[in-house]
């Protein structure tokens, strides 16, 4: 069954018909109109309270069709979760979102108990993003010998943190993060002042080493703010469309410009620490992360081959998994593979017939468990993205 799905204009999301949130709604709906002063953020696909989809032709919520048609989880899905347990997102992001941490299961359980109106829901939050533009990320914390450069050579970092290099690798980064995420406004705003003039009076090699592009741009969206020194501390990685990451529990990242698709458990529980002007639980996030310096190319999550046109992404949660469906226009006709889950289709580009009808750009189906859709006339290359659970 076709979905009618919901926008969320956080202020963050790229404006107008430049994000795909917006050109994928106005495509499944040539009604919607696009203000170009608008910020369109998310695009949510699922269940969730705080967005429902419903069924298009009857305007009825999906959650209440699986109420009612339980079997269509899966048998499976069904005795796991007795929900649909993933929330389907696209995000278009002009802004970057805050430097956060999702908490694992157990933690989420306990933050849940004892601050209810912060941490709303009892559930953790994996994830995966899966670039659809080029796409900006800070991930996981930079090898450590790397971060200590940095520290031990930038005198305006080093200022701030105040520690001993000579530390144990381990502990100078755990410590040295901390103390910029609690450091004073007058500490880092000079902090940052200075770095802004040493970025002034560098040649192109330095300002490539200082990231000094993205530290300004960073700057300029949240004006001295702690979160801008973590920089030096978090993976920068630039994803070409179909490249993926996955973030596990305690794993510390913040999105900073592109569209992606993104997939994850059913929850809205995140952990901030920087980079926004929501609640910020410093001592919280520093005491959850995983303080493991890996190289950029580790974060990338890569997905298995299932047929000639499908590859899917299955992360290590049962929750979720992704799979992104390319056929050429030269097909004649394309058949989704049977799913012992319930999933929901994405149709980001191209043009077909199928049994509900003509699908296009903006168009999201809902599939029973064990049940395909067959797509005729292809028309341009169909690029589609399908999540389920991963059971």
């Amino acid at each position: 069954m076709e979905l009618q799905c919901k926008v969320q204009n956080y202020e963050w999301g790229k404006k107008g018909s430049a994000s795909k949130v917006a050109q994928l709604q106005k495509g499944a709906n040539r009604q919607f109109e696009i203000d170009e002063n608008l910020p369109y953020a998310e695009l949510w696909m699922g269940t969730h309270v705080n967005a429902p989809s419903v069924v298009k032709t009857t305007d009825k919520p999906l959650a209440d069709v699986i109420t009612q048609h339980p079997e269509y989880l899966g048998e499976e899905v069904l005795k796991q979760f007795q929900e649909l347990p993933f929330l389907f997102k696209v995000l278009s992001v002009n802004k970057a979102l805050s430097i956060q941490a999702h908490p694992s299961k157990k933690h989420a359980e306990q933050l849940h108990a004892q601050f209810p109106d912060v941490y709303k829901d009892p559930n953790h939050k994996p994830e995966m993003a899966i670039a659809l533009t080029p796409f900006e990320a800070l991930c996981g914390f930079r090898p450590w010998p790397q971060i200590k450069h940095f520290i031990e050579t930038i005198p305006e970092l080093q200022e701030v943190v105040g520690l001993d290099s000579t530390t144990a690798d381990g502990d100078l980064i755990r410590r040295a993060f901390k103390q910029i995420l609690t450091s004073s406004k007058s500490i880092i705003s000079a902090a940052i002042d200075s770095l802004l003039k040493r970025f002034a009076g560098s040649d192109a090699g330095e300002r490539c080493f200082l990231h000094a592009d993205l530290v300004e741009r960073l700057h300029s969206e949240f004006p001295y703010d702690n979160g801008i020194l973590m920089v030096y501390f978090l993976n920068y990685l630039q994803l070409k469309p179909s490249e993926a990451l996955f973030l596990g529990a305690n794993e510390p990242h913040a999105y900073l410009f592109g569209d992606c698709i993104e997939c994850m458990a059913c929850s809205d529980n995140v952990v901030r620490a920087g980079l926004t002007p929501k609640f910020v639980d410093v001592e919280t996030l520093c005491s959850m992360l995983i303080y493991e310096g890996a190289p950029p190319e580790e974060k990338l999550y890569s997905p298995a081959r299932e047929d000639g046109f499908s590859v899917i992404f299955r992360p290590p949660v049962p929750d979720f998994a992704v799979v992104q469906i390319k056929i050429p226009s030269s097909e004649v006709e394309y058949s989704t593979i049977a799913r012992n889950s319930a999933s929901i289709l994405l149709v980001v580009s191209g043009n077909a017939q199928s049994s509900l009808g003509a699908v296009g750009s903006g168009t999201i189906l809902f599939i029973p468990a064990m049940e395909t859709v067959a797509f005729t006339n292809i028309c341009g290359d169909l690029l589609m993205y399908q999540a389920l659970a991963n059971v």
